[in-house]
C-alpha cells in the first residue's frame, strides 16, 4: 500500500497524460484494481520507466484504496 519512505518516487508530468489519469481515477472510484495492469501499459506508453511503478502495477497485489501509485499519479496524500 505504501511506498518506499527512504527512495521517494515522483512523477514526471508528461506521463501524466489524459488516458493515465482517467484509468486511474476509474480504478479509484470503481475500486477496479484489476485494471493496474492496463495502468502499467498506459504509463509506459507515456514514457514512465520507473520499475518502481510499473512493477507495482504489474504485482498480484493486494491492490486496495490507497494505493501509492493511485494517489501519487492523482496528487492524492
Amino acid at each position: 500500500m505504501f511506498g518506499n519512505p527512504f527512495r521517494p518516487i515522483t512523477t514526471n508530468h508528461s506521463w501524466l497524460t489524459s488516458g493515465v489519469v482517467a484509468l486511474a481515477t476509474d480504478i479509484y472510484q470503481d475500486r477496479a484494481f484489476d485494471r493496474m495492469p492496463i495502468l502499467a501499459d498506459a504509463l509506459q506508453d507515456a514514457g514512465c520507466d520507473s520499475a518502481d511503478i510499473l512493477g507495482h502495477c504489474r504485482s498480484n497485489g493486494p491492490h486496495v484504496r490507497g494505493c501509492w501509485v493511485i494517489d501519487l499519479l492523482l496528487g492524492k496524500e
